[in-house]
This record gives C-alpha cells, sequence and structure tokens, in this order.
C-alpha cells in the first residue's frame, strides 16, 4: 500500500526539505542503513532480519520459493525426489562458481550441512537445520539429505535460512572467518566489512541466474544506524537512498518532501511479549502464575496501538504465529482489552496492589513504553531495559527474562514450525517449558499428512492462547522509505532482495 505523499505532518527546518543530491545513482551505489547491527555474517550464527537479506545476496540455497507464486523452483539444485518419507536426493547444478573461484559441487553441500548439525559447532540458528540426520554424497552432483523425520517443511526450509558454504574455504576459516569475509555463490560479493558497523557488496557479474536474477545496481553500501532519528536524518542530507522498518512518527516526518517515496507493505513479523511462566528468571517470577499472564494480556490495548502508533497495514494477532504461516490457527482464546478485568485477576493471583518487574525490549521504545504504562495502570511497576539485540537474546538464553517485548519474523519461512517451534519445543528461547506444548510441535513436525499437521498445530496454539504464554499482539507492517529514483517492491515475506532493486 502506497501513502501519498501530501502536505508535511511534521514542520522540517528549510535545509532539510530542500532537494538532496542522492549519494547512489550517479556511481551506481544504493545507500542503505540497517536498523541494528549485525552480530555475524554468517547465515548460520545470527537469527536477525538484516542476516536473512545478506543472505539472500551473498549467498544462495539449494531451492527457492518465488515470493509471488509460492512455487519452489531449482537454485543450486536442479531437481529433487523424495526416495523415501526421511530421504531426499537432489541433482545439484553444474557450472555454478563460488565468488573466490571455487567450482561448487556434492562436496559443499555435504560439508556445509554435516558441520551445521554437529552439536559441538554450536550453531546458532540450529532450527533452519535441526530437521536434518545428515547429509550424503552420491557422486559430484548428486546428494542425499536423511531427515531425522518426515518432515512436510522440508523444502520451505532448504528455500529459505538453509545456505551452502564452498568447503575448503569453510573448512579453512570457519564461521569466524566467515564473519569478516563471506563467500557465497549469490548475486553479490561482499567485498569490505566493518563487523556489525558497515558492509559493502559488489555485483557478481558471473552470476549464474537461475531462480534469482542477476543485480543490476553494481554497489550495495550498507551501514547500521540504530537511532531511528539518525536514520531520517541523514536521508534528509541525502545520505541514504533506501530504509526500512521506519517506526511511523519518523515515516511522518519524510511524507511530504517530494524527493522520497514511503511505501508500507505487509510483513510476516509478529510483535508479542514473552513471559517467563517457567520461572527461569527466578521461583519467585509473578509470571509463573496464570492468573497474572491473563492480567498481562487484558492490559494491553493491542487494537489502540495499532491503530494509532504502528498504522498502515499492521494488523492485531491472537495466535504465537503469523496468519499467513501453514498451520496457524487464528481461532483462539483471545484477551480483550480490560484493564479492569487485569486487576481483578491480578488480586485473585495474590496481587492486589500489583508488583515490580523489569521488563526488556530491543527496538520500538515508543511501542515499549506506551505497553509500560498500560500495565502501570493496572498496578504492574514494570522497569525498562532497553538493550541490543544480541545481548537481549543472550540474557534470554543465559538466565531468562521475566517480560521481554520482541518480534519475530520466522527467517521469512511461511510455515507455522518456524515461529511455534522456536519458542515453545524447550530450547533456550523457550520461556513457557510446557512438555505438552512441545511434544504436539514435534509431531506436527514429523508428520507428513497436511490435514494432521494443522490438527496438532492447531492443539497446540490453543493451549498456548488457554495459557497465555504469550501475549500476541500484531502482525507488522513495515514502512519502507526510498529516493525516488529507487524502484523496490516489497513482499511479505521482509526479505529485501538486492538484486531486485533497480534505478528508475
Amino acid at each position: 500500500m502506497r501513502f501519498a505523499l501530501t502536505a508535511l505532518a511534521v514542520l522540517l527546518p528549510a535545509c532539510l526539505i530542500a532537494s538532496p543530491s542522492y549519494a547512489g545513482k550517479a556511481d551506481d551505489t544504493l545507500h542503505i542503513a540497517f536498523s541494528k547491527e549485525l552480530e555475524h555474517l554468517d547465515p548460520y550464527f545470527n537469527t536477525a532480519r538484516e542476516g536473512a537479506v545478506m543472505a539472500a545476496a551473498v549467498w544462495d540455497g539449494l531451492l527457492y520459493r518465488d515470493p509471488i507464486t509460492n512455487q519452489y523452483l531449482g537454485n543450486l539444485a536442479t531437481g529433487w525426489t523424495w526416495e523415501n518419507p526421511t530421504t531426499l536426493e537432489l541433482i545439484l547444478r553444474q557450472g555454478v562458481t563460488f565468488h573466490n573461484g571455487e567450482p561448487f559441487d556434492a562436496d559443499d553441500v555435504v560439508y556445509t550441512l554435516n558441520f551445521e548439525i554437529d552439536p559441538k559447532n554450536q550453531v546458532q540458528n540450529r532450527f533452519a537445520v535441526n530437521w536434518i540426520d545428515s547429509a550424503e554424497k552420491i557422486d559430484q552432483f548428486r546428494v542425499r539429505l536423511h531427515t531425522k523425520y518426515p518432515f512436510s517443511a522440508a523444502l520451505e526450509y532448504l528455500a529459505g535460512p538453509v545456505i551452502i558454504h564452498p568447503n575448503d574455504y569453510y573448512a579453512k576459516v570457519g564461521p569466524a572467518g566467515v564473519a569478516t569475509r563471506p563467500i557465497g555463490t549469490g548475486p553479490y560479493k561482499v567485498v569490505s566489512v566493518d563487523p556489525g558497523k558497515h558492509f559493502v557488496l559488489k555485483r557478481n557479474d558471473d552470476y549464474f541466474a537461475a531462480a534469482k536474477r542477476k543485480a543490476k545496481i553494481e554497489t550495495i553500501d550498507i551501514r547500521s544506524i540504530p537511532d531511528p532519528n539518525a536514520q531520517t536524518a541523514e536521508l534528509l542530507k541525502g545520505g541514504l537512498d533506501m530504509v526500512w522498518q521506519v517506526p511511523p512518527d519518523q515515516a511522518q516526518k519524510v511524507q511530504g518532501v517530494n524527493t522520497f517515496q514511503i511505501i508500507n507493505a505487509p510483513t510476516m513479523r509478529i510483535g508479542f511479549i514473552s513471559m517467563d511462566a517457567a520461572g527461569r528468571s527466578g521461583a519467585d517470577n509473578p509470571m509463573t502464575k496464570l492468573k497474572v499472564r491473563q492480567a498481562i494480556n487484558h492490559a494491553i490495548n493491542r487494537k489502540g496501538m495499532v491503530d494509532t502508533m504502528i498504522k498502515g497495514a499492521s494488523q492485531v494477532i491472537n495466535s504465537a504465529c503469523a496468519p499467513m504461516q501453514f498451520g496457524c490457527e487464528g481461532d483462539v482464546t483471545s484477551y480483550a482489552y480490560d484493564p479492569a478485568k487485569a486487576k481483578a485477576l491480578l488480586a485473585e493471583a495474590g496481587y492486589p496492589r500489583g508488583f515490580d518487574v523489569d521488563f526488556y525490549a530491543y527496538r520500538d521504545r515508543p511501542l515499549a513504553e506506551a505497553m509500560i504504562g498500560m500495565l502501570a495502570e493496572v498496578g504492574i511497576q514494570a522497569h525498562l531495559h532497553y538493550m541490543p539485540y544480541a545481548a537481549l537474546r543472550e540474557k534470554r538464553l543465559k538466565d531468562g527474562a521475566a517480560m521481554s517485548f520482541l518480534t519475530w519474523g520466522s527467517n521469512s519461512l511461511a510455515d507455522a514450525s518456524a515461529s511455534t517451534g522456536y519458542f515453545f519445543t524447550l530450547s533456550g528461547e523457550d520461556e513457557a517449558r510446557d512438555p505438552e506444548v512441545a511434544d504436539l510441535l514435534k509431531k506436527a513436525d514429523k508428520t507428513a499428512d497436511p490435514a494432521d499437521r494443522k490438527m496438532l498445530f492447531s492443539n497446540a496454539l490453543a493451549i498456548i492462547a488457554n495459557q497465555a504464554y504469550f501475549v500476541p499482539l500484531w502482525l507488522y507492517s513495515t514502512n519502507y522509505i526510498l529516493a525516488k529514483n529507487v524502484s523496490f517492491t516489497p513482499t511479505p515475506d521482509e526479505l529485501v532482495r538486492f538484486y531486485d532493486i533497480s534505478w528508475k
């Protein structure tokens, strides 16, 4: 959905609304800002949206899902056949070369996947590969993947976060080497890295371009600018050609400046509050009580926030997944905004005067602060700890956190296993630790029949809602701000494909 660019919503200094001279088109360089520092460039060692965006540019998967038709296409593989419910044979593409000149073949697939599934290598993005038991070389251009169980979403994962490294290079430098000098087969090569802060990509003119297209723009220059105000200022002075995940208040500052486009588009990203129901952050944690978790659900005015703060194509959700994901059941117990009921539930739980609690967040600070205000209205004094994503993730994995405002884009995977499977299967990110839910979700992963999978997901999501393990908040839309000479069409998977961007 395109917002009409009308009068300025916010008065800006004349120097900022003068026509900037854009950094990019003259020297064929697209200048982009990331909203957070990318903790690691190896796609298996980060779970950030920025990591998925970089992976799509620099590496390739065996398959590719067309974001419009949802059809699976060959990428590094040209064909695939299920030999039995747990054995997938793939025919690999010949003539593909990695950025460092290594030829691509079965050795790269087998080495990469067997490395990532080995527990001793401590892969962070383990859910991407934890369904694979082993990879086996048949000949130079044929491999077999052996799964731990029948996994209906296998093709979705092979078209998503499962990318292939060059085996000789990866064996030599490992993930630490990839963090500073990544090598893939993708449409862009990384030519400069200032870890976490600045990346420069150059077009791969030798790209094989099967499912993905050859890149049109020669250079992508990426800086990490976490502060939204700083991003907007850099845009307005002409230092950036494109940003996304722009908060509505910042988008308003640019609305009406006729040298920019503002595009609001739906995404697969959900917002939610995770609560430490398992008591990992302390046995006296109030989140261990069902009525407290129910009260918190009733205390948050989700629709009001969507209507007045988030806006665009965003919508309230009731379940712990994105509505467009296979198996995402939305007809579950929901909690209407009702502060009086929230107060009554707190009293019944033994907290008639409320309590104090630590509240963690890593993005959308105004939204976090608005929810803290709503919690205060029912007697819960939430103390904000605002920190980088990597630090918050480490905190939650190590110690747990009483309450966390989080978002999750499911690595752009259109299957409920990519959300529920990450947060409710007894992993370090699971703050419910409900064995019944985990068992249902694991059975869903192992079940081939789509109807049976849907039923298992439905049962698991019903328990999550009944037990109020989550506060499902909203499905995000995102604001993209682009220089007027940039051509880009967003897709619901929120994957910014650099090779699809061009100059007008």
